[in-house]
Order: C-alpha cells, then structure tokens, then sequence
C-alpha cells in the first residue's frame, strides 16, 4: 500500500501510468467496448468490477492532461439517429475541472468509428464495467511541471 494513491489504481494500472510519456493516449471504455480487440497491440488492463467516473477521478489524481493540444480528452460522439443521452459525459467535465483549469475546453468529441481508429493506437486500453452508453473517454497525457 501506498500514501496518497487511490486505492482503485492498482499497481499494473499505477505502472502503466507511469510507463507511458508525453502525448501517449489511453482510453477508459465502457463495458460495451471492443477492448481486446481495439486493444492488439495495447495494454488492456480490466477494471470490470469499476465505472469510468471513479478511475478518471483517480487517474487524474496522477496523470496530467496534455497542454500542447487543443483536447487532450476525447469522448466517443453518439451516432447520428441514436436516441441516447449521455449525462454521464457531464459528471465527467466535473471530474476535469477538479484537476485541470482549463475546465471544459479541454474535452473534445471524436465520431464513433474515428473514435475506434484511434484506440486501435493507444498505449493502455481500461476495460471497466461502465454501463452508460457512449462512455469511452479518450485521455492524452502531458508533462509533470512540478
């Protein structure tokens, strides 16, 4: 155990974390996502018994967002004739906003399928047992200043 750690992040999550470097991406996928799939030539760490909100809390706790980027946080974009809403991207910009003064600017949103392209080019896929709809979240890690 560790001081000041989240306990949700577990030490290959924490390893990981600290493996990857400026502008390596990971995703926090919902339960519907192909992770392993998506995730080839990726980590895929599971978290199936955890929500996306709880880990990007703690992630963010230890993972800076990129400064050099317009959105280093992406979400999945709803399909257009879907009829879903997504109020779980807004407890999400809250997180954000806790750890990043940038606030909402930072999150950006990606088409679907783009979404998928890019996730097959992530470091670290979180597989969790998010049930919200439209819940990947796509971060783009940034540098330690202090």
């Amino acid at each position: 155990m560790l001081k000041g750690i989240p306990k949700i992040l577990s030490p290959e999550l924490l390893k990981v974390l600290a493996e990857m470097g400026h502008s390596d991406r990971l995703v926090i996928s919902d339960g519907n996502f192909p992770a392993e799939s998506m995730g080839k030539d990726a980590i895929v760490i599971r978290c199936d018994g955890h929500g996306v909100p709880e880990l990007l809390d703690a992630i963010l706790q230890v993972f800076p967002l990129d400064t050099y980027v317009e959105h280093p946080v992406n979400l999945m974009e709803v399909m257009p004739g879907d009829d879903v809403e997504t109020p779980i991207w807004e407890t999400y910009k809250e997180i954000i906003r806790r750890y990043d003064d940038r606030g909402d600017a930072v999150v950006g949103n990606i088409e679907r399928f783009a979404f998928y392209e890019e996730s097959k080019k992530v470091y670290a896929i979180i597989a969790t047992g998010e049930s919200a709809l439209y819940a990947n979240i796509m971060l783009q890690k940034g540098v330690v200043t202090d």
